[in-house]
């Protein structure tokens, strides 16, 4: 797997600190000051690129618009990193397609764990498993990370929805914790007040026109998590 880490700071204290911490536990780092240079980057090394790390607050643009210039052109994992103690921005962020998040200030080794964690879920060795998972009506393309729905419009699906969504249809009728799906979509277990999770299994409910009030897809089981309540057949054929 490519190890190279494409990291967009304003900060050049951070930049160094984290490009000298990173190096030392063999990852290649390419560095970028501003949302110009980091787009300029990017294009010139997408194919070696294994993560973004995009800092919310640049000098000429937000990371949420380049988390979207990413996701319009790759589907490599996103770490978002703010100052903002505020849940909305962070939601913002995994709305727009990243993989997780991170607030200033870090420990860099909790940085490196994340990092590791995305790179061991999107390393997953896929060679057996199914290509396409129907049901009700709708298809996930596991390869192209995208949904059809049953008028056969497709839509992609990125960061942690697809992740979700996976483990949904890969385990239906089955009752799912919510660390479960806290380290499977996130690589960590939610704090008590994080609620992210359902912000996430709100919008993929909608995605799948499934009745929020009324759910017939993904049922929230109290105290617990959640389960997938319908019939999936998957293939390796369209």
């Amino acid at each position: 797997m490519t190890r190279t880490i494409l990291l967009v700071d304003d900060d050049q204290k951070i930049r160094t600190l984290l490009k000298t911490y990173l190096e030392k536990n063999q990852y290649e780092v390419r560095l970028a000051h501003d949302g110009a240079s980091f787009l300029a980057e990017f294009e010139r090394f997408r194919d070696e690129i294994s993560l973004c790390i995009l800092d919310v607050m640049l000098p000429d643009t937000e990371g949420f618009a380049l988390c979207q210039s990413v996701r319009r052109r790759s589907d490599v994992p996103v770490i978002m990193l703010t100052a903002s103690a505020e849940e909305t921005d962070r939601i913002v962020g995994l709305e727009l397609g990243a993989d997780d998040y991170i607030g200033k200030p870090f420990n860099p080794r909790e940085l490196l764990a994340r990092i590791k964690a995305i790179h061991r879920r999107s390393g997953q060795d896929r060679s057996h498993t199914p290509r396409y998972f129907r049901f009700n009506g709708f298809c996930l393309d596991v390869l192209e990370r995208s949904l059809i729905d049953p008028d056969g419009a497709v839509s992609a699906l990125s960061g942690m929805d697809f992740q979700l969504l996976k483990l949904l249809v890969e385990h239906p009728g089955e009752v799912l914790d919510r660390s479960r799906l806290a380290e499977v979509t996130r690589g960590r277990d939610l704090g008590p007040l994080d609620r992210s999770l359902d912000v996430q299994v709100s919008r993929l409910r909608q995605r799948l026109q499934d009745d929020g009030k009324q759910p017939a897809l993904i049922k929230t089981v109290r105290g617990s998590g959640y389960v997938f309540a319908t019939t999936v057949s998957a293939g390796h054929t369209l």
